[in-house]
């Protein structure tokens, strides 16, 4: 009997693990890490934007995981634009989950505002405030993934130049990169080589990546392998030139950014300052500010301020933008 019992627990356990396992099979196989990249890989396909014929072999990217959302934002102008925006920004989303996050965000705010009992102005304000949250997110995130892969192009390009050097071919040199090289680089020239593989042109696929990549140096990439695919010549000493270009380039814009340094943090001290400078006021003697919310013409002093204080942060921002 105690046999049978420890017998009955064995194969207890052994069941229980082996159904572990196959849940754990079952979800790898549909929303693993694996799944998830494939599936980045087949929507950002013909992200790029190309028009010929043979773009249609690859899959199209979703702008809803519902048809019924996907038609009514289709009927939206340049809604295409946000999508690039998304795909650019490295994001695992699409348009209507952002779309929805926002307006979550400003029902949110204004939710808020009322509950508090502000003006309406102010309400209108803070709706918009949060509502617009998420798009500077992306747009932070689609900065800080452009400068990851003007990091990483010159070692790509050294990659397909000592490639091609060694005897591979350009859709192979592509490969190696994306095999080799870290994300995002890899993923990219990944895409362009599965493009080319299933059926699209080395044009059409590198015109694709460089509307995915709004980079000059990438376009300088591009330019140079098509204009080298008309013309001749060595395609390895092109590309090992640009890389060093690029390097240069980087090298200057590191100086440059170094030495407005000061005049960063100068904008970002005055940017702030005012808000700091009420925050205490009111902080030390709440009554002091409160004609600046409650009486008309103090309302529009603080108008007339703030618009003064986005023309300043504008004005600041463009002298020290410094393109190199």
């Amino acid at each position: 009997m105690d046999y049978l019992y420890y017998l009955f627990v064995v194969f207890g356990f052994l069941a229980v693990v082996l159904f572990l396992e196959g849940v754990y099979l079952a979800w790898n196989a549909a929303s693993g890490p694996e799944a998830k990249r494939i599936a980045r890989r087949l929507q950002a396909m013909s992200a790029g934007g190309a028009t010929t014929q043979s773009s249609t072999l690859a899959k199209q990217r979703l702008l809803a995981k519902t048809p019924a959302m996907e038609r009514l934002l289709l009927r939206i102008p340049r809604i295409h634009h946000l999508d690039r925006l998304l795909l650019q920004s490295g994001l695992e989303l699409h348009v209507a989950g952002f779309i929805g996050i926002s307006l979550l965000m400003a029902l949110g705010g204004a939710l808020f505002a009322i509950f508090l009992g502000l003006s309406i102005l102010v309400s209108v304000a803070i709706t918009i405030g949060l509502g617009i949250i998420p798009w500077f997110y992306v747009v932070n995130a689609k900065r800080k993934r452009m400068d990851t892969i003007e990091q990483q192009l010159p070692d790509a390009l050294d990659l397909m130049a000592r490639a091609m050097l060694a005897g591979h071919a350009f859709p192979s040199a592509l490969q190696m990169v994306g095999e080799e090289m870290p994300q995002p680089v890899a993923g990219e020239f990944h895409i362009v080589f599965d493009e080319i593989n299933y059926g699209i042109s080395i044009q059409d696929a590198l015109t694709n990546l460089a509307t995915r990549i709004p980079s000059t140096d990438l376009r300088y990439f591009v330019i140079s392998v098509l204009i080298q695919r008309e013309t001749g010549g060595n395609l390895a000493e092109l590309l090992g030139n640009i890389s060093a270009l690029i390097r240069a380039r980087l090298k200057l814009l590191g100086t440059v950014r170094v030495l407005s340094a000061e005049g960063v943090l100068s904008a970002k001290i005055l940017t702030a300052l005012p808000f700091v400078l009420a925050f205490a006021i009111n902080a030390l003697n709440p009554g002091f500010l409160k004609q600046l919310w409650t009486d008309p013409m103090g309302i529009k002093l603080v108008g007339v301020a703030l618009g003064l204080m986005v023309l300043g942060v504008f004005w600041m921002w463009r002298v020290i933008k410094i393109r190199i």
